[in-house]
């Protein structure tokens, strides 16, 4: 796999950028992702929490932990 494909590097790309977070538990986090480390930790900022899709709490900033990631979507930039 060449290094800039590397989940990791597409995700450090993406920094600043909107993305949405789906957990193991079926929840999901859309916000700007401010901090990404090698563990897949991610810091969102102003980020809303939704749960089948009907949105729940909105939230300053939140840190989510790798190991809960199911899966991200990041959002075209244009």
């Amino acid at each position: 796999m060449e290094p800039s494909k590397k989940p990791l590097n597409v995700l450090i790309k993406q920094l600043s950028g909107n993305i949405a977070v789906v957990l193991k538990n079926g929840c999901e986090y859309k916000g700007k992702m401010i901090k990404v480390d090698g563990h897949m930790n991610i810091l969102l900022e102003g980020a809303t929490e939704y749960k089948d899709e009907q949105m729940l709490t909105n939230y300053g900033n939140v840190l989510l932990r790798g190991n809960n990631v199911l899966y991200i979507v990041l959002e075209g930039r244009h």
